[in-house]
C-alpha cells in the first residue's frame, strides 16, 4: 500500500505526523478538489489553510472586489488590491499562489444560480459555504444533495457563528436544519452590526478542521451537530440535527431552486 502512495511533500511533515490524517489521509488530500463559495471573511480563511494543507485543486468563486472595509477579516487581501477594486476571487489566487505553488489554484469572477452551478461545482469532492445569503445556500444544498456531494455550512456576524457539516445521505440538510429560508431584510448583516475578525477566523478554521476530516478518508469523525459560537460571552454550544423524514429536499428530492420552478424566497 505504502509503494502507491504518492510522495509527500517535506512542507505538510507536520500535518502528516499527526496521527488523524497520516500518510495516507495527506495522500488523499493532496489529490482532492474543493470549490469555496465566497470569498470573503470565512473564504478567504478557508482557501488560506486549504491551500497551505496541501489540497490538489482550489475552485474559488465570487463576483466582488476587495474593498477597505474587507481588510478587517479577510486576510488574503492588502491595501493594494483594495485601493484598485481587485476583483476578490483573483487577488485571493494571486495571494495564494504565493503561499502554496503546489496547489493549482483557479479562481472564477461569478454568482452561482442555477444556470451556472453545474459547471462550476461539477466534479469537486467538497463544497465549503463562505456565502453572505441564504439564497444560495439553498441552492448549493439541492445541488450537494442532488449528487452526493459534501459541503460545509457556515456563517457569522457579530461576535456569533456556526457550523455544520452536511453529508448527502448521511446527515440532515439545510433544509432539514432551517425549514424556511430566514428573511434577508430581517437578518443581521455585517454591513449593518458589524463583525470582529475571530469569529471569522474560529467558523472558518472549524470548517477547514471538518473538511480535512472528509478529504482524508476521515468521515466518521465528521461531527454531525450544529456548533453556535458567541466569541464574546465565551460560549460554545452543540445541537443535535436529525434528518426529517419529511425534508421536501434529502427526503423527497424535490430540487425546486436548481430547476427553477421556485424563486429564492
Amino acid at each position: 500500500m505504502a509503494d502507491r502512495l504518492p510522495s509527500i511533500p517535506n512542507r505538510y511533515s507536520r500535518q502528516t505526523l499527526f496521527s488523524g490524517i497520516g500518510t495516507d489521509g495527506q495522500a488523499s488530500i493532496i489529490t482532492s478538489k474543493v470549490a469555496v463559495v465566497g470569498c470573503g471573511g470565512l473564504g478567504s480563511v478557508q482557501a488560506s489553510l486549504l491551500a497551505r494543507a496541501g489540497v490538489g485543486r482550489i475552485r474559488l468563486i465570487d463576483h466582488d472586489s476587495v474593498d477597505e472595509t474587507n481588510l478587517q477579516r479577510q486576510i488574503l487581501y492588502d491595501e493594494r488590491a483594495a485601493r484598485d477594486a481587485v476583483p476578490k476571487a483573483i487577488a485571493a489566487q494571486a495571494s495564494l499562489r504565493r503561499v502554496n505553488s503546489l496547489v493549482d489554484i483557479d479562481a472564477v469572477v461569478e454568482d452561482i444560480n442555477p444556470c451556472t452551478i453545474e459547471r462550476l461545482l461539477g466534479g469537486y469532492d467538497l463544497i465549503m459555504d463562505a456565502t453572505d445569503n441564504f439564497a444560495t445556500r439553498y441552492l448549493i444544498n439541492e445541488y450537494a444533495v442532488k449528487c452526493g456531494i459534501p459541503w460545509i455550512y457556515g456563517a457569522c456576524v457579530g461576535s456569533h457563528g456556526m457550523v455544520c457539516p452536511m453529508l448527502p445521505r448521511d446527515t440532515a440538510c439545510l433544509a432539514c436544519l432551517f425549514e424556511t429560508e430566514p428573511d434577508p431584510r430581517v437578518s443581521p448583516r455585517c454591513d449593518a452590526v458589524g463583525v470582529i475578525g475571530p469569529i471569522v477566523t474560529v467558523i472558518a478554521g472549524m470548517q477547514v478542521a471538518e473538511a480535512l476530516k472528509i478529504l482524508s478518508g476521515r468521515r466518521q469523525q465528521v461531527c454531525r451537530k450544529l456548533t453556535v459560537v458567541d466569541l464574546w460571552e465565551n460560549r460554545f454550544d452543540s445541537i443535535e440535527v436529525l434528518p426529517d423524514p419529511e425534508c421536501p429536499c434529502c427526503a423527497k428530492f424535490q430540487f425546486h431552486r436548481l430547476d427553477g420552478s421556485r424563486n429564492a424566497e
